[in-house]
């Protein structure tokens, strides 16, 4: 019978230790995505990359017309060239397709990197607000909601010190301040 109050008492310490922990972890989903499309500033967003896109396009066609203007010129021209002309021209021909493909190479950079510096000023709003209600709510992590892929951490209170107590348990110490994208070494495949 003592056994049984003890073991009982036992789970309720452990019950009630596991309930005061799970008090201080508030978790929370949000949609940044969803919350980024909503914004007023979207819809002007959406127009400048728009007509940014049709810029790019415009340019890759016109490129791509003259590339098939001057290999038509070309095909009209190569039975009355020399060898050597022939031999100049098509190497000048491989060199126009080399630009236009660089230039599309290129284009599609160029508008991604548009795109992110049109998007940052909302990305920045929309994360400072997730912060601020987090910090407001006394949540303790905050995870964005994306399809198909695991959950993103956007969020988590200061005094979480998950990292300093894995790197207490590998032995190692960390710097005052952490690096926000460390590079790890590379091998390159077949070497040991």
């Amino acid at each position: 019978m003592k056994l049984r109050i003890i073991l009982s008492a036992i789970a309720l310490f452990g019950f009630g230790l596991v309930a005061q922990a799970q008090d201080n972890i508030k978790i929370g989903y949000t949609n940044v995505e969803a919350l980024m499309s909503l914004m007023p500033e979207m819809e002007q967003i959406d127009a400048d990359i728009k007509d940014y896109g049709m810029q790019l396009q415009t340019n890759i066609q016109t490129k791509t017309q003259n590339f098939q203007r001057e290999v038509q010129s070309y095909q009209q021209a190569a039975q009355t060239m020399t060898e050597d002309a022939r031999a100049a021209k098509e190497k000048e021909l491989q060199q126009l397709q080399q630009e236009v493909q660089k230039y599309e190479q290129d284009a599609q950079t160029s508008y991604q990197r548009k795109l992110s510096e049109l998007l940052e000023p909302v990305q920045n709003k929309v994360f400072n607000a997730i912060n601020s209600v987090a910090a407001e709510h006394n949540y303790s992590h905050i995870f964005s909601e994306t399809a198909g892929q695991a959950p993103v951490l956007l969020y988590t209170k200061e005094a979480d010190k998950f990292t300093e107590l894995v790197a207490e348990e590998l032995g190692i110490d960390l710097p005052e301040s952490m690096p926000e994208n460390p590079e790890l070494p590379t091998r390159a495949p077949g070497n040991n």
